[in-house]
């Protein structure tokens, strides 16, 4: 029997907390406006409307540097209850589509909806129906991607933003991929992206000159994904029950710490609030590598880990001296967290062979 083909939706919400507040309060729409902390406490943009990234303006930009690209950007508190308000609503018309949906956070999730039967199956048709409903009852816009796989539909959501739908279809999965920048790739940043441009690789089609051996070879494990990425091949499934992956604590501090001694100082504190989410999780986790997270006052930053080090207050000091080193300049946030592996799908994995 020959596997359906996959339908996959990625719908992502147009600037989504800066659409809320637009929504909420019409004065702001004309106005460039950000959601973010202020910049007297060193806050962060989360999110900001077009008008402002006219000006530069981007997600995770300190708000100091914001105003200084934008001086008349209106900057607006965060509301997260009523975020998690709207995206709920925003589910709540997904699921009358389709009970397989994946989200990857409040204003984006995949939907794979190979077996819906609205719109005589078609996705496409479907994706825009989400969209009219989106617009017409909680009056903000999202835009749509449609294609065979997780990978493709969430850069087709990305191709007509916003306010946009754009559909791969399975016949022209191989031609659009062979002139997609490498950069594009799931899983590829900078670093990789570096890498792969020294090798004179910039697009898919260039990457399909290597074979799987010889990326293999050059980017480990990775290039076997590399691989398949370049041809447009994703199987991952939309995962309906997401599983943790980590456990993390950070805090940016109101002034930059100067050295290392003043970091390793943040890390009792930090491990304390670390056990208190440690002890949160169910049986079904089983913490794994420990890792900490640094970004310096230029906004470069670093993560370091160790496979099989302890969860001690060593192992984090040593952590933290190794990522340190890496910029050796005045750190703004720290970060602690360990990796998590899942139990409960290893014990799925062993009643399947145990059948």
């Amino acid at each position: 029997m020959v596997a359906k083909q996959r339908k996959i939706i990625h719908i992502d919400c147009d600037c989504f907390y800066a659409a809320v507040e637009m929504r909420d309060d019409p004065n702001l729409a004309s106005k460039p406006l950000a959601v973010g902390g202020a910049a007297d406490r060193r806050g962060v943009i989360a999110t900001c409307n077009y008008e402002a990234r006219a000006y530069g303006v981007r997600s995770a930009m300190a708000t100091g540097h914001a105003l200084k690209l934008c001086p008349d950007l209106y900057i607006v508190k965060p509301r997260f209850d009523v975020y998690k308000a709207v995206s709920r609503e925003i589910h709540a018309i997904f699921r009358d589509y389709t009970d397989i949906i994946e989200p990857l956070s409040l204003d984006e999730a995949f939907l794979d909806v190979t077996d819906c039967e609205l719109f005589s199956g078609s996705a496409t048709r479907i994706a825009a129906d989400i969209r009219r409903r989106v617009s017409q009852t909680l009056h903000i816009t999202v835009s749509a991607g449609v294609a065979p796989n997780k990978f493709l539909a969430k850069i087709a959501s990305d191709w007509r933003k916003p306010d946009g739908l754009f559909v791969i279809t399975p016949p022209e999965v191989d031609a659009f991929v062979a002139e997609l920048a490498v950069s594009k790739l799931h899983g590829v940043g900078k670093v990789t992206a570096e890498k792969l441009a020294r090798q004179g690789i910039s697009t898919c089609a260039d990457l399909r000159t290597w074979d799987k051996l010889g990326l293999v070879r050059e980017f480990g494990s990775f290039g076997e994904r590399l691989w398949g990425l370049a041809r447009g091949i994703d199987d991952r499934p939309v995962q309906t029950d997401s599983r943790r992956q980590s456990v993390s604590v950070e805090n940016t501090y109101l002034q930059d710490l100067p050295d290392l001694k003043a970091c390793l100082e943040q890390l009792p504190e930090l491990l304390a609030e670390l056990e208190k989410r440690m002890a949160r999780l169910d049986a079904s986790y089983r913490p794994d590598k420990p890792f900490v997270k640094v970004k310096f006052h230029d906004f470069t930053q670093t993560t370091l880990e160790q496979a099989g080090a302890q969860r001690s207050l060593d192992s984090y000091q040593l952590l933290l001296s190794g990522a340190y080193a890496r910029g050796n300049k005045p750190v703004r946030l720290l970060g602690v967290g360990v990796r998590l592996q899942d139990l409960r799908g290893r014990h799925e994995q062993l009643e399947l062979f145990e059948r």
